[in-house]
């Protein structure tokens, strides 16, 4: 566990902040999408909808096509990781996320099977008091 966060926390800080559909360096096929994600992912997203695992591949393709080089990702701003350990190969984590004046909180459930990871659900919640 703590080899695990320290790798964690020394990734996130050599990407420059959310690890997750964000970074080019994560792929930005839908192949990179499909080996990242279990075939069951969903996500809440901040506004409280659920979106399936299709519908978030369809978001971020638009995103890869129209922003191929990662400029417009520049301006996000993730602190505060904190993995925990919720059950045998199965991890939650939690962080913040900024976009320009916009707060979040995060949380991404990663599963760890046949040496790769999978993301198995992943949440967005707006915080509405922050300035």
């Amino acid at each position: 566990m703590a080899a695990l966060r320290l790798s964690w926390m020394k990734y996130s800080r050599n990407s420059n902040g959310e690890p997750i559909f964000h970074r080019l360096e994560c792929g930005t096929s839908r192949e990179d999408f499909e080996r990242l994600t279990d075939p069951s992912f969903w996500e809440t997203g901040a506004s409280g909808r659920r979106y399936s695992r299709e519908h978030v591949w369809s978001v971020l393709e638009e995103r890869y096509a129209s922003d191929p080089s990662g400029r417009l990702e520049s301006d996000w701003e993730a602190s505060g990781f904190e993995l925990l350990e919720i059950a045998p190969a199965t991890y939650l984590l939690t962080y913040t996320l900024i976009l320009e004046k916009r707060l979040t909180r995060r949380m991404t459930l990663w599963q760890r099977r046949d040496g790769d990871w999978k993301i198995l659900y992943h949440q967005g919640t707006l915080v509405t008091d922050y300035e």
